[in-house]
């Protein structure tokens, strides 16, 4: 992990970070036809009313779409390999900032600081990193889908304990 001045430790929010593993869970499950956001919930361990926030924004960002009724719930609105990782990121109203400022340039005393430009570069160096990683390239390393199959044997497992109790 990257550390700054201060000791902050450079990292995605969790809204951000949330975002990108279900979509990210939606892009391996999309073969399935439309995924459930109560299964994305399931095997990321995130919560069903957070996911529903996030998920209402990327359908705004066009992003995913919805698929209501029986068997609905949602799919990518376009190609895996169309949709980059910054653009769920910014969809979100996340900004990949590590400067102490928000960027507003009033770190000292109202004004920028010494270093002020350098956190500036390197947050767009970092925002266009992610704008080169699409969601199918992630589906497509050998690492993610093993992580994506012990997930789904996991859920499984959960769904047959439920079904044996009568739950």
């Amino acid at each position: 992990m990257l550390t700054i001045s201060g000791g902050q430790a450079l990292r995605l929010t969790t809204k951000g970070r949330y975002a990108v593993t279900a979509m990210l869970d939606l892009a391996l499950h999309a073969k399935e036809g439309p995924v459930s956001l109560n299964d994305i919930s399931g095997r990321q361990e995130i919560s069903l009313s957070y996911l529903e926030q996030l998920f209402a924004k990327l359908r705004r960002n066009d992003l995913v779409s919805s698929v209501r009724g029986p068997g609905g719930g949602y799919r990518l609105s376009r190609a895996g390999g169309e949709i980059n990782i910054a653009q769920i990121v910014d969809a979100v109203s996340e900004s990949i900032d590590i400067t102490r400022c928000q960027g507003k340039g009033d770190c000292q005393k109202g004004e920028a600081c010494l270093t002020h430009y350098l956190w500036c570069d390197l947050s767009d160096q970092i925002h266009s990193f992610l704008e080169n990683i699409n969601l199918q390239s992630l589906v497509d390393r050998q690492e993610i889908r093993e992580i994506a199959d012990r997930q789904d044997g996991y859920q499984k497992n959960r769904i047959d304990v439920v079904d044996s109790l009568g739950i």
